[in-house]
């Protein structure tokens, strides 16, 4: 399991692990820059009008059980938002359509997607201020406490230095406000079905494969530079030397790990998984929905918190 005390230094390696396994292959590895302009959640898939922009923004939002309940675009008017690593702009429609926000800023690394956010929100009528960010600074091109809310869905577990960006979002929040966080979970059915048995066992090869390295290669792409998973105490104590206090939510299931399921049963039956994995799989509980749990929370990839300045 994680330990809490050493993300960052975790984040490299794990990017330093997927640049070795680009030299092996004669290629440079991608910088983050590169990865998320090539590839982002909407697959640069270009919008005709509202009303198709609409229908796929709740198509997506509903591949994933309560993903809304926990990381809501309602509820935010007259307030300054901040949605960092915005990508394509798909949750800065929802802020646009369902709050009215005093002001919206959606921030990334990449300027293709920023572009394609511009194209996409243009449909809904409105133009709110897109920042590219460069990749190696931290530092948010914000003043100190502007913002009222911060949303930040599936970007921490991607960069290298996720306290340096959580202090930043505690910098520029205001008195009372409020950040909002999705990322990845380690208590999931993803990391200890999918990752540890049917990737690492799905030939020879890939036993030799650490679940951490299946895992990175498996949430986005290949060949995403930096994909971590973390437990809930892994990120208490970030959020706590960040500055803030954090409250775990819940997590949202996707899918796609309902669909890998009931393969469960064959990697309980695999002699060969780790004690760990398998103790996972057996203690599942399940609600009304069919979901399961891991205790008192789902056991869904992707893991929401509320973060407040202490």
């Amino acid at each position: 399991m994680l330990k809490g005390g050493s993300l960052t230094r975790r984040g490299v390696a794990l990017a330093r692990s997927a640049a070795g396994v680009a030299r092996r292959l004669g290629r440079r590895p991608q910088t983050s820059q590169e990865f998320w302009s090539s590839y982002n959640v909407t697959e640069h898939r270009r919008f005709h009008d509202r009303d198709e922009s609409l229908r796929y923004f709740w198509w997506r939002c509903e591949q994933y059980f309560d993903y809304l309940d926990h990381m809501p675009v309602t509820g935010h008017d007259n307030k300054a938002v901040l949605d960092y690593g915005c990508g394509p702009g798909h949750d800065l429609v929802g802020f646009v359509e369902y709050s009215k926000p005093s002001r919206l800023i959606g921030m990334d690394v990449s300027a293709v997607s920023l572009s394609e956010a511009a194209e996409r929100l243009t449909l809904h009528g409105t133009k709110p201020e897109l920042v590219r960010i460069d990749e190696s600074t931290v530092r948010l091109p914000l003043p100190d406490a502007s913002i009222d809310y911060v949303h930040c869905s599936g970007v921490l577990h991607h960069v290298p230095d996720p306290l340096a960006v959580l202090r930043e979002f505690r910098r520029v929040l205001r008195r009372g406000g409020e950040a909002r966080i999705m990322v990845y979970n380690y208590e999931s059915i993803w990391l200890h079905l999918y990752a540890a048995h049917m990737l690492r066992f799905a030939d020879p090869a890939g036993r030799r494969e650490t679940v951490r390295e299946a895992f990175r290669r498996s949430t986005d792409a290949d060949d995403c530079p930096i994909s971590v998973a973390w437990t809930p105490a892994d990120v208490s104590d970030m959020a706590g030397r960040a500055g803030f206090t954090s409250r775990h939510l819940g997590n949202a299931v996707s899918v796609q790990e309902l669909v890998w399921l009931p393969k469960r049963f064959d990697a309980i039956l695999n002699a060969d998984l780790e004690e760990e994995h398998r103790r996972f799989l057996l203690g599942l509980t399940f609600d009304r929905r069919g979901l399961p749990y891991w205790g008192d929370k789902a056991a869904g990839l992707d893991a929401c918190y509320a973060l407040e300045p202490r």
